[in-house]
């Protein structure tokens, strides 16, 4: 094995341009680019910083389109909202329409399920 030191001396005696030199010549020989790993060191603090974001615990119900069975969401929309038929109407012919606003991840799952079985395109935000 090669003296790791004597190499180091050796590097540390290079000139900017017998460093950039070097580096194209490796480059060439391994087949590598010296150019990667500095991109991906430079996109790991931006997903570090991403990560410490808590995770979302209320969620709004929006309904983008009744769907062709238009009657059977308005059941729903009452079922879930206690609205009359007039209102729970309206609603259902607007899109993005919130059918329920900040609610547990499993009930704006559970509505969901609901809506899109009656025909409905829903929309978690």
């Amino acid at each position: 094995m090669a003296d790791l030191d004597k190499i180091i001396e050796q590097l540390s005696a290079l000139t900017v341009l017998e460093a950039a030199e070097l580096v194209k010549a490796l480059e060439e020989k391994w087949g590598v680019s010296a150019a990667a790993p500095v991109a991906v060191a430079a996109a790991a603090p931006v997903a570090a910083a991403a990560e410490p974001e808590e995770e979302k615990t209320e969620f709004d119900v929006v309904l983008k389109d009744a769907g062709p069975k238009k009657i059977e969401v308005i059941k729903v929309i009452r079922q879930l909202t206690s609205l009359g038929l007039v209102e729970a109407k309206q609603m259902a012919e607007t899109a993005g329409s919130k059918v329920l606003t900040a609610v547990s991840k499993e009930a704006a799952a559970d509505a969901k399920a609901k809506l899109e079985a009656a025909g409905g395109v829903i929309e978690l935000a």
